[in-house]
């Protein structure tokens, strides 16, 4: 499967150890990333990640693209919700696709908790149909 990640700054340790703790699964799947979230989760865990631009610099953009063209499977995107972004209308519009093109997405720890033992028991193999 190919899991999209994304961190807000207030979210990458966050994301990090959420990495580490799940790297026997994350391992087994194509990861994708905004750019510094993808450095950093590499940096702790030593895990290949796909690296797109920075968010701010595009990388959303990019993500969303392969949302768009069915490429990614489930998002995690660890988002900050108290401190207003200037970018939110990108962090919206991945949601929006996600919804629009049914791909799983966790914003927060303990949905992301919930997919990622989902994905490890094989409950998101019907993503395989959407390809």
């Amino acid at each position: 499967m190919n899991i999209g990640l994304v961190a807000h700054d207030a979210k990458k340790k966050l994301m990090q150890n959420f990495c580490i703790a799940y790297r026997a699964i994350l391992q087994k799947n194509e990861l994708f990333a905004t750019g510094t979230t993808g450095r950093l989760i590499e940096e702790v865990t030593s895990l290949t990640v796909h690296k797109f631009l920075a968010g701010h610099l595009g990388g959303e953009q990019q993500l969303g693209s392969q949302i768009e063209h069915n490429q990614i499977d489930l998002v995690i995107f660890l988002r900050d919700p108290l401190s207003p972004k200037k970018m939110e209308p990108d962090v919206n519009n991945i949601m929006r696709l996600c919804d629009v093109h049914n791909i799983p997405i966790a914003t927060n720890l303990a949905t992301a908790e919930l997919l990622i033992k989902s994905l490890d028991r094989g409950d998101l193999e019907w993503r395989e149909m959407y390809k």
